[in-house]
């Protein structure tokens, strides 16, 4: 008996390996020990401590859960090693970058309760911690207790990603290119601290509707305090006309569930903060003499997906009655729009081509301060998915074109790699 429950435990060790090793890892590590019940060989005690055991599958963690199910977490990792190359408009060199982008640690499950949630994110290289104007500490990405009374109805308080605009809100890990736009790099709303509400309902028949909002500090995360300021007020409505996505499909590029219906996301978000001191609200430096101003923040989103085919639009935007500086003519708060457009195919081998235009078009008024009178940016990708988003390769080439820039000697031409690996 002895021999049959080793032999037993090395074929389970064997079995999990395949299974981990497949590019869509198949049932979970727990339904595939509780389909070994009915199997005489392994003695009872075994399988009890089997089921106690982490919970281990590429792309969605380790979990950990006891017995009693009183408490569930499931740990993840991820890394991004990019290395990319700039070139003027003559192919001459400008810069090269080699570094470890993101590398960031997460947490995530319920305690007492599966209706009581908690989600942690910490971020350890130096663009996931970049040194905050008032000297604060940056590692702490999220940071949030979640209460689910229902499977459709959240609320939640601590720090995480303000719901605005779609970009922002799709993990970096499920990007389509190496990394966001630069119209997100310009307006989106990042993380604060706050109250968060989330609420989905099914209308009539597939269609569907989802209801986000906020309130936060205002001044982004890790910040802490606010003596002057005042509060960050945002709203979201999401509409799905013929359902939901398969697997979250809204928050990951590309379809990499390959819709078999035609599936489509509209929505639109607004945001108004309130006395802000920081130049992008939740981003940004100080704004100088602890001068404060309003901005107002709108984003408007469209999302398509059908059979590895799939298309975004993204359009956003800040105004400020107040953009300019006396006291510092060369600041100012970027006020104006952009839009993004980008398309994907993913093949039946999981090899994907994307193309993104990206175009940003700044107010008159902060036009020299910005540089340009638009700037705008085509890049064209590939990637070879791996395991999903969890272990992928990517690659993108980019061309930036600014109309009257200030500085002509801008870079022209971006060339990056990059390797993405999250467990």
């Amino acid at each position: 008996m002895k021999f049959r429950n080793i032999l037993f435990a090395f074929s389970l060790v064997v079995t999990t390996l395949s299974l981990q090793a497949q590019e869509k890892p198949a049932k979970s590590f727990s339904s595939f020990i509780d389909s070994l019940a009915n199997v005489d060989e392994p003695s009872e005690d075994i399988l009890n401590k089997i089921r106690n055991m982490p919970n281990i599958e590429v792309g969605k963690g380790i979990s950990f859960e006891p017995a009693d199910k009183r408490y569930k977490m499931t740990m993840r990792f991820r890394m991004q090693n990019m290395a990319s190359v700039s070139l003027n408009d003559d192919f001459s060199y400008s810069e090269a970058e080699a570094r470890v982008k993101r590398l960031r640690l997460r947490f995530d499950g319920y305690i007492f309760s599966p209706k009581l949630l908690y989600s942690i994110q910490l971020g350890f290289t130096p663009y996931d911690s970049k040194d905050l104007p008032n000297g604060n500490v940056n590692i702490v990405r999220d940071a949030m207790v979640y209460y689910m009374p229902t499977h459709d109805f959240s609320i939640g308080f601590g720090q995480t990603k303000i719901k605005a605009n779609r970009a922002r809100v799709n993990s970096s890990s499920a990007l389509q290119f190496v990394d966001r736009s630069i119209v997100n790099s310009e307006f989106n709303l990042d993380r604060d601290f706050g109250f968060f509400a989330e609420y989905y309902k099914p209308v009539v028949g597939d269609f569907n509707i989802a209801l986000k909002g906020s309130i936060t500090l205002g001044e982004g995360r890790n910040w802490s305090t606010s003596n002057q300021g005042g509060l960050a007020y945002t709203g979201r409505v999401e509409l799905y006309p013929f359902g939901r996505f398969k697997s979250l499909g809204d928050i990951a590029e590309g379809d990499f569930e390959r819709e078999e219906r035609v599936k489509v996301l509209l929505a639109g978000a607004y945001s108004f903060n309130n006395k802000t001191n920081r130049l992008q609200g939740q981003n940004g430096e100080y704004i100088l003499n602890n001068e404060l101003r309003d901005l107002n923040s709108y984003f408007v989103d469209f999302i398509l997906k059908y059979n590895g085919f799939a298309f975004y639009t993204d359009f956003m935007g800040r105004q400020c009655n107040e953009p300019l500086f006396t006291s510092d003519p060369e600041t100012c708060i970027y006020t104006g729009n952009g839009l993004n457009v980008q398309a994907s195919y993913l093949f039946p081998k999981n090899w994907e081509i994307a193309v993104r235009n990206s175009t940003l078009f700044p107010e008159e008024k902060v036009q020299k301060i910005v540089g340009y009178e638009n700037y705008n940016q085509t890049t064209l990708a590939v990637t070879r998915y791996l395991i999903g988003h969890s272990l992928k390769i990517q690659a993108d080439a980019s061309y930036n074109h600014q109309l009257n820039p200030v500085d002509p000697t801008y870079s022209r031409w971006q060339f990056r790699f990059q390797v993405e690996l999250g467990l």
